[in-house]
């Protein structure tokens, strides 16, 4: 098939990366790309916000299926307007994706479905948000209801951090209309793990499971990012703790979905704490986690393609999946300043030899082409992945080759996978 890949991120990286290996896959399309997925496939302009672009661009190209890798499409709609247009897409539709698009959408689906979550307030004015706050003491968490590119979460751990991020959300509007509501939280305890599942509606199934990083600094220190990196398989998922998610929550939300008029076909992630009480929903994403998809997708042997279809057309059918259980720890390497303002546009130099440590792959993100050569163009550039035969040794991979790597102002964090090392 001749396929389109939407996005131009290190999770779309990885996909390319996976994709355009597979034998059902004859030409890989992709819009916007970056640097990487260009070496893989041939790059097209392309509003990823537009659905109707996105259609357009699907048509001029005749693409027999397209993939979405990132949210926003999805939370515009892009799924029901290429049904409307009778195109297969892999992904849910606008209904659905309101689990990410919309936190207070996604508390009260839960609790109108038994899904296990923290208690919570949604809340529409700054008073009744700080109301909240004292009702539930402290740490308590504070979320913007809409999209915030991983950045509207805050664990306040005192009341002057809570409303400092009451008022950025609902006063400032840091987060532009995504914090006109928003979500204040028990702080559960525990650890987290992400989750993720394909789905056709009606079923699912499971893909190796996750954990990442989302503070900037060592120790889970410093402001919420879009992820600093990850490792995979999480060794807190066992098979019998996965079959309990599926059960208590991915098949509910479906089930759920499907009760109230929309079928959910794509990828679930499930943001997990991993509470004494058992597994309960921090959070629903409705694509690929990033940089999670990074150091997921190397593990699964098994074709994807076919099964992205067959989920998008409704029957996942028998589909099980040979996946390798080696480590892999992944390292964002990002710019200076990030997740705040980010100089860029420098050179980055290194890659070929970071490439060549053995058991690395290395997926751009915030990367663009100038005479030639790689250059910075986003807050997170790359994520150096490692695999081997223990964390340590896929730590030791990763870190490596992030060393080869150089441009003015590269951050990454030192300690992505350390816990895991005993595992």
């Amino acid at each position: 098939m001749k396929l389109l890949l939407v996005g131009g991120g290190g999770r779309e990286h990885a996909l390319a990366w996976k994709l355009s290996r597979e034998p059902a896959v004859r030409e890989l399309v992709c819009g916007p790309g970056n640097a990487g997925i260009a070496r893989l496939a041939r790059c097209l302009p392309l509003d990823v916000a537009d659905p109707e672009a996105i259609l357009a661009a699907a048509a001029r190209e005749q693409v027999d299926f397209t993939v979405v890798g990132p949210e926003l499409p999805l939370a515009a709609g892009v799924a029901d307007v290429f049904a409307a247009a009778g195109r297969p897409l892999f992904g849910p539709v606008r209904a659905a994706a309101r689990l990410e698009g919309s936190k207070v959408f996604a508390k009260r689906f839960m609790a109108r479905h038994g899904i296990p979550t923290a208690r919570f307030r949604a809340c529409e004015t700054p008073a009744a948000a700080l109301a909240a706050v004292t009702e539930f003491g402290f740490p308590v968490v504070v979320k913007a209801d809409g999209l915030a590119a991983g950045k509207g979460v805050t664990v306040a751990p005192d009341r002057a951090t809570a409303d400092a991020a009451v008022r950025a959300a609902m006063v400032d509007g840091r987060f532009g209309a995504a914090g006109a509501s928003v979500v204040i939280e028990e702080c559960l305890a525990g650890h987290e793990a992400s989750f993720f599942a394909l789905c056709d509606g009606r079923r699912a199934v499971a893909l190796p499971s996750a954990q990442d990083r989302k503070r900037a600094f060592d120790g889970d220190r410093g402001p919420n990012t879009g992820g600093m990196g990850a490792c995979a398989p999480s060794p807190l998922v066992p098979e019998a703790l996965a079959g309990r998610v599926m059960v208590e929550i991915v098949q509910p939300v479906l089930d759920g979905l499907r009760s109230e008029g929309s079928e959910y076909r794509g990828v679930l992630y499930v943001g997990l704490m991993l509470t004494r009480d058992g597994p309960q929903v921090i959070e629903f994403n409705v694509r690929f986690g990033d940089p999670e998809a990074q150091v997921v997708l190397p593990l699964i042997e098994s074709d994807l393609a076919p099964v992205l279809r067959a989920a998008a057309a409704g029957d996942i059918g028998a589909a099980s999946w040979r996946v390798a259980g080696d480590p892999h720890v992944g390292v964002v390497v990002a710019s200076g300043g990030y997740p705040g303002p980010c100089e860029t546009g420098f050179v980055i130099d290194g890659l070929d030899a970071a490439a060549a440590v053995p058991g690395v792959l290395v997926f751009h993100a915030g990367t663009s082409a100038r005479d030639g050569r790689p250059v910075t163009s986003g807050g997170r550039v790359l994520t150096v992945v490692g695999r081997g035969d223990t964390f340590k040794e896929a730590r030791a991979r990763a870190y490596e080759a992030v060393g080869y790597i150089a441009f003015p102002g590269k951050h990454v964090r030192t300690d992505i996978g350390l816990r895991a090392d005993a595992a």
